[in-house]
């Protein structure tokens, strides 16, 4: 019988709650996995308690995440996975928001992602590969003051529906989670307040805010090779937030 390959996945943005839930899931799973920050410090820290490679790239620096792509592949001669957590919350309506925190909205959540489509039809094209993208029900439907996170994340869903047709007899396949309001070090200033976390809550007809678990159980799962027949997919991990309306009580 043939020896089972050993995966191997980047994680992009693994130093934030979700990428940090993830990576033990995918150890247990036999993966060889790549974690991809900014900051050297956590990097270093959860390259060492993990015993994983690791690669600094910045996000802000066009090319830095296709050249952290290709140099994963080439060093390690296969890249089979990659995830982008990199991201970023801004709520402000579109006239109190200036145009550089628009930018800055773009580049971490929408650049980034079209950075990773570029870097793995590089280095994946001959082999194929799951790529999965962190969106947001925000693009979905509608909620105040989401405009500039709404624009960015709806662009990262279209770009990951072209790039699906685009690159499908490749075999590289691209989907993209959606989820809630999820308790990260990200939405911290959102769960910490009693007020607001009690409003977000309510917004979501289960009755709780996700928690980052709830985002990594998907994403292993779209990364197995046996689960390999989705491509193009827009999955809401949201509590019911984008599909379900509930009548509250008055």
């Amino acid at each position: 019988m043939a020896e089972k390959q050993t995966l191997v996945t980047l994680i992009l943005g693994a130093t934030g709650s979700v990428g940090r839930e993830l990576l033990p899931r995918l150890l247990e799973r036999g993966h060889q996995v790549v974690l991809g920050g900014r900051n050297v410090e956590q990097l270093s820290a959860l390259s060492e308690e993990f015993n994983c490679r690791s690669i600094h790239l910045d996000s802000d620096q066009p090319g830095s995440i296709e050249e952290a792509i290709g140099e994963v592949a080439k060093d390690n001669q296969s890249l089979d996975n990659v995830v982008n957590c990199i991201g970023s919350i801004l709520l402000k309506p579109a006239h109190m928001t200036k145009p550089s925190e628009f930018e800055d909205v773009l580049r971490t959540n929408l650049y980034s992602s079209f950075e990773v489509v570029r870097g793995v039809a590089s280095a994946m094209r001959k082999t194929g590969g799951s790529v999965v993208f962190l969106s947001s029900a925000a693009a979905k439907i509608g909620i105040p003051n989401h405009e500039a996170i709404a624009a960015a994340k709806a662009g990262v869903e279209g770009l990951a529906r072209s790039a699906a047709a685009t690159y499908v007899k490749t075999g590289l396949r691209f989907n993209v989670v959606a989820p809630g309001l999820v308790r990260s070090e990200m939405s911290r200033s959102l769960w910490e307040n009693e007020t607001s976390l009690a409003a977000s809550r309510a917004m979501h007809p289960l009755g709780r805010i996700g928690e980052p678990q709830d985002i990594a159980s998907l994403i292993t799962w779209l990364v197995e090779p046996e689960n390999n027949w989705m491509t193009g997919q827009v999955i809401g991990v949201d509590g019911g937030l984008s599909t379900i309306l509930t009548r509250q009580k008055i």
